[in-house]
């Protein structure tokens, strides 16, 4: 059984993620989303809303779990056996952080492969802080994040008045 992780913070889950996702659950048996528990980076929803808010997002895709971690991801993958690390990148800067990780992931673990996703065209140059930026300044970003995300972003910040 082929095992991978796709590890982020997915504060909040974006249409990108979820593409990674779709994609990522045809190329293994088993996809682990895996939401890093990270409170210093000051999150806007709680590790349980996240894994709430993936897991209906991600509700009727074949071997798609949702799990927390925090620690060394290389542990993790550990105890699920997972040999595998999903990432999605858009641009250069993205490869060159994904890059260090990946190497450092490899020295703690030789067994662990990652591998390198682009989104789908039309989400290159979305990422989780900008949806929230994006929201909170008014600007229409319903073709950017699944329903339930809308929704919550909806219930949990406040917009500015155009």
């Amino acid at each position: 059984m082929h095992v991978a992780v796709y590890p982020g913070s997915f504060d909040p889950l974006t249409n990108g993620h979820l593409d990674i996702i779709r994609r990522g659950a045809h190329l293994f048996d088993r996809l682990i989303v895996a939401i890093l528990e990270n409170e210093g980076k000051s999150p806007l929803f709680t590790v349980a809303e996240r894994k709430g808010l993936i897991a209906a997002c991600v509700k009727g895709i074949p071997g798609v779990e949702v799990q927390s971690f925090s620690g060394l991801l290389v542990d993790f993958m550990e105890h699920f056996r997972a040999t595998v690390v999903v990432r999605g990148i858009r641009a250069v800067s993205d490869y060159e952080y994904e890059l260090q990780m990946a190497l450092m992931n490899r020295e703690l673990n030789p067994g662990v492969e990652t591998i390198f996703m682009l989104p789908a065209v039309e989400y290159t140059y979305v990422s989780s802080r900008l949806i929230k930026e994006v929201f909170r300044l008014g600007g229409d970003i319903t073709r950017l994040v699944p329903p339930q995300v809308l929704e919550s972003l909806k219930a949990r910040l406040p917009v500015a008045a155009r």
